[in-house]
Formats: C-alpha cells, structure tokens, sequence
C-alpha cells in the first residue's frame, strides 16, 4: 500500500495539517503540485452483455457430443503401427490376471462366471475405443462387484433368472447415468466427493467380501441375510468343513503372497488356479465333494433379452444404478489421475465418463454386468510397457479367445481357488494405513470415513455409499458457505496487509475486512454475522473497506447483505467502501442496482484506495487529536498535537449534565422568538468553518478548548458542533471540567445537519483564523 501524493506540502503543525486535510485539500500556499488524486474511474461494464458473453459449460459440452462419440475414429486413425508391439506385450499380460480375476469378481456379485468374462470383453473393447486413459482397463472390479451384489439381492434370489436380468439391466442404467454426466459435461462433481468416501467404501467392501468368501473357503453351505449371519453361521458350521476344499483354498493364498514376495512379476493368481486346477484334475476332487465352476461358454457374448421398459424394475434398481454409476466414475477417475501424474497425459474427464457409461451399457447389453476401471489390471497395464488404448483392447481379445479354446477346461477349476484369490484382494482393499492416516487427519474426513465404512457392512451398501457421497457434498457445501473474513492492517513497510490480531492497534476510524469466498445465498449469514461482530468491537469506526479480490461470484442474496452493512454503517453516520471488486461480482452489484445506490466514487482501486479515504473521507482532527498510532504510510507525515497538554481518551460516559438534540430540534430553538437561543460553538478548524457552518455559529476550534478556559458564562446554553460528534464530545468533557453546566452536542454533527436538508450559512473569508489567534482573547461576543 503506498501513497500517491508525491510533492506533500511542508507540514509543521497540526492547523497545518487539518487545512490540509480537511474537506478541501493543501492550503492555498502549498497548493503546487499536490493536487489530491482524482477518485479512480469505475469502467463502465454493460450486465447483459457480460451474461451473453460467459460461456455455459453444459450447452458447451453437450455441442461436443458428436466429439466425444466419434472418438474411436480418431483413435484409429492417430494410431502408430510402432505402438503394436508393446500394446500387445502388455494387452496379453494383462489378459493372463483378467481371466481368473473377471471369474473370481462374477462370484463375488454371486453371478455366473460367464457373465464375468462377458463383461471384460465387452466393457473392457468399448472402454478402450471410447475412453481416454492409455493405460485404464474396464471391466469386472472387486468393489464394485459387491456393490452389484447388494443392489439385486433386494430383487431377486441369487442364480435365478430375474437376478440375471437384474444384473443386465442394472449394468444399462448405470452405464446411461455415467454417459449423461459425460455428455452434459457434469463430471466435474466427481470431484467433490471426498476421498474418505472411497477409503470407506473400499475397506467396508473389501471386509464384506472376506467374510462372504468364508463359506467357500471352508466348503460350507448355510444362506445368511447380513455379515452378522455369514460370521455366526461360518462359526457354526465351521466343524463341517470341507479339508480338501480348505487346502485349497488355504494353499492358493499361500502361492499368490509368496509369488507376490519373490517372483512379483509372475502372474500369481494365475499361477495358483492352474496350480489349484492340476489337484482337481489329478486327484479327482471334483468328485470327492469339492465344488468346480463348470464348462464355461463357448461362445460370443450374446444379446441378452432385457426388461428395458420396465418401469417397476427401472424403479426399484435407481438408486443402485446411481451408488454403482458414481462409485464406478470415483474410483475410474482416481485411477486414471494416478497413472497420468507418471506418465504425463493430459486427460479428459468427460471422454473418460463416456467411454466408462458406454462400456457399462454394452456389457448390460451383451450379457455381462456392471464394472469401472480395475486398479491392479492398469497397474499391470503401465508396469507391462502399454503405450495406447490398444493393450486394454488388446487383452479383452486375448480373454475372448481363452473363453473360446479353453472354456472345457472349467471343470477342473475350483471355487475354492476364486476364494483364495478373493480373500487374498479383499486384505488389499482394507487399506489401514489410509485409514490411519485420515483418522488422524481432518476430523470431517474420518467422519465420511467411518459413515461409510460401518454403512457399507451393516446397511444396503449403495444406501451406504449415497449416504457417505451425500454427507461429502454436505461438509463441502458447508466449508464453502463459510468464507474467511477477517479484519486487516498495513504490514510495517505499508506494502502489504496482515491479519489483525486482537491487541494490534489499527485505525479508530476505518475498518479493513477481507472476505475470501464467495457471497452467495449459503454464505452471507456467516458474513454478515462477521462483519456487524467486527462492528460491534469497534464502536468508535465509522467507515469501512472491504478487500473483495477474494470474491468471485455473488448472488442477490450477497447483494441485500452488503445492503444491510451499508445501512448499518451509515446509521453510525458512516459509510462503506470496496476495494479490488472483480468483474462477475461488480456485474451484479451494477444490474442489482446496488452500484448506483452507494455511489461509484465507493469503489477503488488497491493502490488509490487509503489514499483517497485518508485524505476525502476521514476525519482529521481525530488523527490529530485521538489516535495514538500511525497505521497507514499516509500518517506518518502527521505531527502531534501543537497544544503542550496530553489529551486523554473521551470518557466511555459523558457528563450528566450533557444532552445530545437533534438536527431538527436545533434549528428549531434557533428560531424561537423567546431569546432563549443557544450559543452554536463550532469545533472544528477555521478550513472546515470556512467551508460551511451552522448559522450564528462561533468557531473555537477544540485545541483552544483543550489549551485554555474561554470566557463564556458557565450558566450560557452551549450546543457544540463538529463533523460528526467525535469532537464534540471532547469539548463537551473539557467544558464540563471548566464548570459549564448547560452543554449540549449536536448529534451527528454536520452530517446529520445537512442529511437533514437544513439551511447553512456559508463563510466567504478566507483568512479565518482561531479565537485564541483574534485580539488574544477567547471571548465570544
């Protein structure tokens, strides 16, 4: 903050600076070169078109439709034949960890295997063509899978034909909430769900899902409704375990951490079922009790026969629709941002959203069920050398011909291996550290995180994971409906603004707030709450500067908030004023009106605005006569007081004797006809007199009443003027010291006379001077 009046006068006493000042400027001595900068110049902006020019992000997006669709003719047609051969390394590795994967997560949504590998062929070539991360894989995922599970359960018994449809249909309505937030550019609300929701969500998932497995683990059959009845029935039963059934899955786990240990780049589930599937073959398990997955299809993915227009079943799966579209588009965003801060590619949100809703309509389609972006086939994905989207096509392929040439050999392969797989993927889901780490963190963070987590196991988890989405957007509705404000001071270089802590002075007569945050209907309360606090504390400041650089956006709500602290201020027989408003927010303050109401000489610049305050607006003999500090650049060059007295503080309670009348009244006793007239004493200085005064008023500026006793019966009717009643007061508590005992204060001072609209006489001299400066001699005739 600097000041702009660079040839200052020679300042030497206070009437100096008062003259200088007050109301009019330097004195006419001084007067070259130190003009008072003009009030900067609002620009003139016209509303509507500032509206007609800003661009709507939904019509926006949904202009590039016809974009986002034709996105794999672009893919094709950009792609580099020197790509193949990685995509193609990294496509069939990939392809190798789908395969059991795809299988093991159909089983935890207790749907065929089938519909599993359906659904990574399908999902994974439509992802591919019509996303926009080079390394996500689309298909089957864990968490998912048991969110799918908990939305059928609900409308159909597990293995039944409608449960089937269900499945199929659910994939379809996700698929289309995920493609109209691509295609209507909404993506970005994905955004604002917090991380805790998934940590949550993923670790209650990932504990359901060990659970769930333990009947199978163990070889055991029981039916449960809930994960209380699956760990009291496993309990039960347990004595009824299956011990070949339990080896193998006890010893599938034991290969898939060893490999993971030693041979990390060896495909360990892989490994383990084939392992798994020798001991079927060889021992003949299959016949010995212990349960196999079957001859698997072969056969494309065929079009499945969907209820699409019923509106009954439509009903009943929306909100699991919703809970497995969002979590699908949370946890496939969060992939594909991790995976381009390593490698450097420049997503899109909302091309990723369409291809991820395309490929969940197509597996709904083509007999598969829901899925998102899997984590640990990306992962290989990038870690395998995948250049393009290709390798995600690539390893659809590969499982659509493993389906095909190996599908017989499913017969060997038992569920109790997938269990083991899955038990092995339901501890990497239970992330603790993550957990830890928010526990310890912000508070609200662990509070979504525990909602969420104790939701998703013991309530319907796509009730669990709304509830968690929905309490994320409430706690961030909240942090943005309260913006930051707080009063500001000049730093000691005056270059810069700090906070104002309690205790650090500041100016007596201006206040400075900032607000950071927008002023919309959720958070003006909170503002204006704030700000009439501040007032509050600071009864003796009568004008206020609000910093509004930090607000981007205000509605009609924000506008009758700044209304009522502009009525506030100026009932105080003050006045606000803004500083640094940005273009949207003076928009609206311009079409509300609100502009022309305060006037625009109320709106400043940054580095005009102390200036322009300290020199038009405040009053000056209370920087002489009151204020002990210097908080701005432009009162370092005031002197102190050139009366030889300390003067202290005005009295908290004036003089009993001392009464306030108003504009009206004083007028009114001015013209009586009855000689009672009051004696008018003006206390400000001989420049303010000059300017304009009250009729049959006397000038004895307030530093001749603080220095010495004027010569005016103690019993006379005094009624004192000033500006604004600041040193009225203080003439009021010195006269009172002096012994006079009929004093009265013109309340609100000159600017209450003339809001009144009252007649005012006008001093043509020039050359007044103080009392104490006429003759020697105090005394009023």
């Amino acid at each position: 903050m600097t000041s702009h009046f660079k040839d200052q006068p020679q300042i030497k006493t206070p009437a100096d600076v008062l003259e200088y000042v007050s109301l009019g400027g330097p004195p006419p001595d001084n007067s070259a070169g130190d003009d008072i900068p003009p009030i900067p110049e609002i620009e003139e902006t016209d509303p509507t078109a500032e509206v007609e020019s800003t661009s709507n992000p939904f019509v926006d997006s949904l202009s590039h439709t016809p974009t986002y669709l034709s996105s794999p003719i672009r893919f094709l047609k950009s792609y580099k034949l020197n790509s193949l051969r990685p995509d193609l390394v990294a496509g069939l590795t990939v392809g190798v960890i789908a395969l059991p994967q795809v299988i093991a997560f159909a089983l935890i949504a207790e749907l065929p295997p089938e519909m599993g590998l359906y659904a990574a062929i399908v999902a994974g070539i439509v992802g591919a063509l019509w996303g926009s991360s080079d390394q996500m894989n689309t298909g089957p995922a864990n968490a998912i899978s048991i969110l799918v599970l908990s939305s059928l359960l609900a409308i159909a018994a597990p293995g039944s034909p409608e449960f089937i449809l269900a499945a199929g249909m659910l994939a379809v309505m996700a698929g289309v909430f995920q493609l109209i937030m691509g295609l209507s550019g909404l993506g970005v609300l994905v955004n604002f769900v917090s991380h805790s929701v998934i940590i949550g969500f993923a670790s209650g998932a990932g504990l359901l899902i060990g659970i769930g497995q333990l009947k199978n683990v163990f070889g055991l059959e029981f039916q449960s409704r809930n994960v209380i009845d699956t760990i009291s029935n496993t309990i039960l039963f347990l004595p009824q375990s299956h011990l070949a059934t339990t080896a193998i899955s006890i010893g599938t786990i034991i290969i898939i951490v060893a490999l993971r240990k030693f041979a990390p780049k060896l495909p360990g589930p892989l490994l383990a079922m084939v392992v798994a599937s020798f001991f079927v073959y060889f021992f003949d398990l299959g016949n010995g009790g212990v349960k196999v997955i079957g001859e698997l299809p072969k056969t494309l993915p065929p079009l499945a026969d969907l209820p699409l227009l019923d509106l009954d079943l439509i009903s009943r799966l929306s909100a699991g629709a919703l809970a497995v579209g969002a979590i699908g588009l949370i946890q496939t965003t969060a992939i594909a941002r991790a995976f381009s801060t390593q490698t450097g590619q420049r997503l899109d949100s909302n091309q990723e959203f369409v291809g991820q809703g395309l490929a969940n309509v197509a597996a709904g389609l083509f007999s598969g069920y829901a899925g998102a972006g899997s984590f640990a086939r990306s992962a290989v994905n990038m870690e395998a050398g995948a250049k393009t989207r290709m390798s995600s096509l690539l390893s659809s392929v590969f499982v659509l011909v493993a389906m095909l040439t190996l599908g017989s050999l499913g017969v060997y392969l038992p569920i109790a291996a997938l269990a083991g797989v899955l038990m092995v993927t339901a501890y990497g889901l239970v992330d603790v550290k993550e957990m830890r780490l928010i526990w310890k963190g912000n508070r609200s963070d662990a509070i979504i995180m525990l909602i969420t987590f104790f939701g998703t196991i013991f309530l319907k988890i796509e009730f669990a994971v709304l509830m968690g989405v929905l309490i994320s957007f409430a706690f961030y509705i909240t942090r943005t409906s309260v913006p930051k404000v707080f009063p500001v001071v000049p730093d000691k270089t005056f270059k810069h603004f700090v906070r104002r802590l309690p205790g650090r002075p500041g100016c007596p007569q201006l206040g400075i707030i900032k607000i950071s945050g927008d002023l919309y209907f959720g958070a003006v309360n909170h503002v204006e709450e704030l700000i009439i606090k501040h007032m509050t504390s600071q009864p003796t400041e009568r004008f206020l500067l609000l910093r509004m650089h930090g607000v981007n956006n205000c509605d009609i709500s924000g506008i009758r908030m700044l209304e009522t602290i502009h009525h506030l201020y100026h009932e105080r027989g003050g006045d606000i004023f803004f500083m640094k408003v940005q273009d949207p927010v003076l928009a609206v303050m311009k079409s509300s009106g609100f502009t022309q109401k305060i006037g625009e000489s109320h709106f400043l610049s940054e580095e005009e605005a102390i200036g322009h305050l300290f020199y038009r607006v405040l009053d000056p003999a209370i920087c002489i006569y009151e204020c002990p500090f210097r908080a701005f650049k432009e009162c370092q060059n005031l002197p102190k007081s050139h009366h030889s007295l300390e003067l202290s503080p005005i009295p908290a309670a004036l003089p009993d004797n001392l009464t306030r009348v108003s504009p009206e009244q004083l007028w009114k006793n001015l013209h009586t006809s009855n000689g009672d007239q009051p004696l008018v004493i003006d206390v400000r200085e001989p420049r303010e007199y000059a300017r304009g005064h009250i009729p049959e008023a006397r000038l004895i500026p307030l530093g001749d009443i603080m220095a010495e006793d004027i010569s005016i019966p103690k019993t006379q009717p005094i009624v004192l003027v000033c500006r604004s009643g600041r040193r009225s007061n203080r003439a009021a508590s010195a006269l009172n010291q002096q012994g006079f005992e009929n004093i009265s204060i013109l309340k609100g001072g000159l600017l209450a006379w003339e809001a009144a609209d009252l007649l005012e006489a006008v001093e043509l001299r020039t050359n007044l001077k103080p009392r104490s400066e006429h003759n020697g001699s105090n005394t009023i005739a």
